[in-house]
């Protein structure tokens, strides 16, 4: 009882770390909560910096995830112990206990998770993600969508209802966060992955890319 205390535990204090806000403290880049989308995550960084501190910030988002479970599969604890993981680190991430509990919307750490549950529920998630950002090049729709289909994939993968449970409420934490892209999908506001060879206007309070979008 005591180890599993301790993993739950450090995997949310683990996924409370913001590796986007490091990522650019580091970089030299503006504070993501103050430009773009006011977001600490990855898809903000890159419209914020471009490509190399959008990767190191998924990377470190994702390793959040899947780090806290791989801890877990070493220790030898259960299915449900192991997703519990999952979940601190999730929360961790979004609700960080170093940044006043003001974090990203999850989605790395999310496909970090499911990485470190089983490699098959984490590839068939990521692939779902690349699939639809490669043909409808929106973040936003890319996450929902993954999201959407976790249980699904889940109960294919294991066929464990505490753990499609706990991965469906996740689920519908992430559909929450995102509650203002959904808005601005369905009203065609909503704005399409960022082309990195055009910077953020740092003149407009970094809302825009350069060329206005």
């Amino acid at each position: 009882m005591i180890i599993n205390a301790v993993l739950i535990l450090a995997a949310y204090l683990l996924g409370s770390i913001s590796s986007a806000i490091i990522v650019c403290r580091i970089m030299g880049l503006p504070d993501p909560r103050g430009l773009g989308s006011g977001n600490p995550g990855a898809t903000n960084v890159l419209r914020i910096g471009g490509k190399k501190p959008a990767a190191v910030t998924l990377l470190g988002d994702m390793l959040k995830g899947l780090l806290p479970l791989l801890a877990g599969h070493m220790l030898g604890v259960s299915l449900l112990v192991l997703t519990l993981t999952g979940l601190a680190a999730f929360l961790g991430h979004l609700y960080p206990v170093f940044f006043r509990f003001q974090g990203g919307k999850g989605v790395a750490t999310l496909l970090g998770v499911l990485l470190g549950i089983h490699w098959m529920l984490g590839l068939a998630a990521i692939v779902t993600w690349l699939f639809v950002a490669k043909v409808l090049k929106f973040s936003s729709l890319s996450a929902l969508t993954m999201a959407a289909l976790t249980p699904i994939y889940s109960w294919f993968v294991h066929h464990d209802w505490p753990l499609t449970l706990i991965l469906t409420g996740m689920s519908a934490i992430l559909f929450w966060r995102h509650r203002s892209n959904i808005r601005k999908l369905l009203s065609g506001e909503e704005s399409r992955i960022a082309d990195p060879d055009k910077p953020v206007n740092m003149d407009t309070g970094g809302l825009k890319d350069a060329d206005g979008r």
